[in-house]
């Protein structure tokens, strides 16, 4: 595609989403060339959860053989337990007459996903640069993005990894505190909570069965899922102001007394042994006013993040690299500059026809999440009415249309459910 030598294609970020785009573009013969900071296999605080559409991306990539043999967990469904108590519990594989690529989710820790995802890519012709760091971007006379500037470490004797790489696309696949979102100018915070989770991996937690869980708190929520070989993913999502101190001093201690303070979670974590240091992301709530720019674009996290509490982070990753892939194609082979701005224009676009339906529910739940008296009286509906609730997992598990939830009839229900059917129910008989 390019001439001998030439970058067609640099991506910025070698998780899920570099990963995915790379794969992507380096089958149909681009010259693809991913950077990341980082050396693999590397932690990655993260749910780790894998919804069931996922699997239909990994199995195109030809990794999803390789994540069973790997150990992956399967997951049915989802359980949420509201403040009051409510449990909304919802299977992948249900009646409602939506079907996912496979009927269960998977889960799997980061640095083995990582791992094969970024083996699939370099497999397809990727060639892969670890350890170095982009630090800025490089612009030609029309002030496009041409190029990136980098430092690290770089690995091959007398090489130190600085200097600049050119390419014809950059790719900023860089994640939720994206360089090359920020030097384009349209890194932004979103409207919503600002929160931080503590992440880690535990043994012997109690209870642990295929269900995802996620425990919300009048201060925030905790998560529960099994990521295969007797560990589990355990975590706590809490407002940023109120947990400062124990971001600088010991988050395993902090997560550990946030259960044990939680009569109805204290058991579960009561044995656990902690496997992996305790680690923190965020604060959430960032995204980007537009996930391209002049021989630049963005995908994954460095477009958009809001909350992990829907969980879905790693199927828009996949989903987002296979969604750019054929529009920086079409750039590429443009004639002149204005139809490979289009072509990126139009990946803009259909990114948000993508995702747009899954941003707004993942806005109403923040919403409910930070309203108790809110969520109580949704959950309360949604355990008395198992379709519903199978309707509301599977739009988190990707294959439901999110359409479906935000329905008139359904979020009446959702919210006023129980009111309405007090009003319509008949009256008992004097005696």
């Amino acid at each position: 595609m390019s001439s001998r030598g030439e970058i067609d294609v640099l991506v910025v970020g070698a998780g899920p989403a570099g990963s995915s785009a790379a794969w992507h573009l380096a089958r149909e013969g681009a010259h693809v060339v991913m950077l990341d900071r980082a050396k693999f296999p590397r932690e990655k605080p993260c749910a780790e959860y894998l919804s069931p559409e996922a699997s239909r991306i990994l199995s195109v990539m030809g990794a999803l053989e390789a994540c069973e043999a790997a150990g992956a967990a399967h997951l049915s469904g989802m359980v949420i337990r509201s403040p009051n108590g409510s449990r909304i519990r919802g299977e992948f594989a249900a009646a409602h007459g939506f079907h996912a690529f496979r009927d269960r989710g998977l889960a799997l820790r980061r640095p083995v996903l990582d791992t094969i995802l970024l083996e699939r890519a370099r497999a397809a012709g990727a060639e892969v640069r670890e350890g170095r760091q982009v630090i800025s971007v490089l612009r030609d006379s029309r002030g496009a993005v041409c190029g990136v500037r980098v430092r690290g470490n770089g690995g091959e004797k007398g090489d130190s990894g600085d200097g600049e790489i050119r390419a014809r696309l950059v790719i900023g696949a860089d994640g939720l505190r994206s360089t090359i979102a920020r030097r384009m100018g349209v890194a932004r915070n979103a409207l919503g909570p600002r929160r931080l989770a503590f992440i880690g991996h535990y043994r012997d937690v109690g209870g642990i069965t295929d269900f995802g869980e996620m425990h919300v708190e009048r201060e925030g929520y905790a998560g529960f899922a099994d990521v295969g070989h007797g560990l589990t993913n355990v975590a706590v999502v809490v407002p940023r102001a109120s947990v400062r101190d124990a971001v600088a001093g010991n988050p395993a201690a902090f997560l550990e007394r946030w259960f044990a303070a939680r009569p109805h979670l204290a058991p579960r974590m009561a044995s656990a042994v902690r496997a992996t240091t305790v680690r923190v992301t965020g604060p959430f709530a960032v995204h980007a006013s537009r996930a391209w720019g002049r021989g630049v674009a963005l995908v994954g996290d460095a477009a958009d993040f809001f909350d992990p509490f829907t969980g879905e982070g790693i199927y828009a990753a996949l989903r987002g690299g296979e969604l750019l892939a054929p529009y920086a194609l079409e750039s590429l082979a443009a004639d002149r500059p204005r139809d490979a701005d289009a072509a990126l224009r139009e990946y803009d676009r259909a990114r948000r026809r993508t995702f747009r339906g899954k941003w707004a529910i993942e806005r109403l739940v923040a919403l409910a999440v930070g309203a108790p008296a809110l969520l109580d009286r949704a959950a309360s509906t949604l355990e008395a009415s198992p379709a519903m609730a199978d309707l509301f997992v599977g739009v988190a598990g990707d294959f439901v249309p999110a359409r479906e939830v935000l329905r008139p009839g359904y979020l009446a229900k959702l919210i006023f459910g129980n009111v309405l059917k007090s009003r319509h129910s008949p009256l008992p008989l004097a005696p």
